[in-house]
């Protein structure tokens, strides 16, 4: 008589639930250790577990479960834990959830180095622990699926050190609460993420942005290079894109990078930075420029004092950042070495090669620009260090060609 059939005639109800495979031969073993107490309800219970090869605590538990739940309480359960040593505190949860609640546009990293800022002595989570509990305590929405494409490999020269390289651009302009448009000029260190600069303009135009290259300069010195898009006042379509903000730049040492047109994935953190700042100061905008500025202003000490930033190991950016050893100057015209025929430009933006007058641009009129020989009818143009076009002769007669 099986197990089953010995239950059935105690008077037992047996519910079988349905089990895998696997686990059905476990589960008859131990209703016919039920069946063999059943029958012999004051016999040797030590001598019956050792039968089935159990100690007497789990007889007695399985008897229990039996008669409780039936059937499915002989199946096996998945480990539970009864308490958790390392949950975090309720008090800490809260703290996060405040922090949260205060700067709800930031990350369980950075929430995590500004709350050790605060209070070090605070036990604290890992960061993902920090972001379960702020997904459990609905601080967190789900981002939505984003299309991923391959990135562009940058032909520009990278960097490593603060002020070889500061990244500028306007970011997109926008009306402001009493309809006037505010036009924020953005000068950030590419290699710390230091916000140099960030003024809210009116205009982009050269003649309102150079004041503020200016007292970036006497403040921090002069990088080596500044990279920006094509845009003006940083390019024009004249020669080699020169416009006046990147001949003054020239002029104090400074080596204008552009990147190429329609991929602005080549100054990716500057526009990276862009959507941080839009974030924190343009939702709402502000009533009035003033106020604007402002809110950029407290936005810029807090993202270079404060704001752990992840590419630099969660420290802020002004832990980072060094002024530059080259003090603001006066700007001075280029020189060129050995192997360059030295040209002045005229007034008018004119040079003359072989009898023929070509336009230049007017951004470098008065300034000295160097043609190099390559061939018998053929230079390179170049101000300063930077390569604007070639000069061919052909038949007598001269002609300048752009670059690309």
């Amino acid at each position: 008589m099986s197990g089953e059939q010995v239950c059935r005639a105690a008077g037992l109800a047996v519910r079988r639930p349905p089990v895998p495979w696997k686990e059905t031969c476990i589960v008859d073993q131990r209703l016919d250790f039920i069946a063999a107490v059943r029958q012999d309800p004051h016999g040797n219970f030590t001598l019956l577990c050792e039968r089935f090869g159990i100690s007497r605590q789990t007889g007695y538990a399985r008897l229990a479960r039996y008669e409780q739940l039936g059937a499915k309480g002989l199946e096996d359960e998945p480990p539970k834990a009864r308490s958790c040593p390392h949950k975090t505190p309720v008090e800490v949860e809260d703290r996060i959830v405040e922090a949260r609640k205060e700067r709800p546009l930031e990350g369980p990293k950075k929430l995590r180095e500004r709350l050790l800022a605060a209070a070090p002595e605070l036990e604290l989570p890992v960061a993902s622990t920090i972001g379960d509990i702020l997904a459990r305590r609905g601080m967190i929405r789900p981002r939505r699926a984003r299309l991923r494409v391959p990135p562009h490999p940058s032909p520009l020269e990278p960097c490593s050190e603060p002020n070889e390289l500061w990244c500028v651009d306007y970011k997109g302009h926008f009306a402001l609460g009493d309809k006037t448009r505010c036009h924020p000029l953005t000068i950030t260190d590419a290699a710390s993420r230091y916000l140099v600069k960030c003024e809210a303009l009116t205009a982009e135009t050269y003649a309102l942005a150079r004041p503020h290259f200016e007292r970036a300069f006497v403040e921090f010195g002069l990088p080596a290079r500044i990279r920006s898009d094509n845009g003006p006042p940083f390019a024009t379509k004249a020669l080699g894109g020169l416009s006046e903000m990147n001949v003054w730049w020239i002029q104090l040492g400074i080596f204008p990078e552009r990147i190429e047109p329609g991929q602005p994935q080549q100054n990716g953190r500057h526009e990276r930075f862009h959507r941080t700042l839009k974030d924190h100061t343009t939702k709402p905008p502000a009533h009035s420029m003033p106020e604007q500025q402002r809110a950029f202003d407290y936005f810029r000490r807090d993202y270079n004092d404060s704001r752990p930033h992840e590419a630099l190991g969660q420290k802020p950016p002004a832990s980072v950042y060094e002024p530059s050893w080259r003090p603001m100057r006066a700007p001075r015209a280029p020189e060129y070495g050995d192997g360059f025929e030295v040209r002045r430009v005229s007034a008018g933006g004119k040079i003359s090669v072989a009898g023929t007058l070509l336009y230049v641009g007017r951004a470098v009129s008065g300034q000295p620009v160097g043609l190099r020989p390559i061939d018998d009818d053929e230079w390179e143009l170049h101000y300063g260090p930077l390569h604007i076009g070639h000069v061919l002769v052909r038949k007598g007669v001269a002609r300048i060609e752009p670059l690309g």
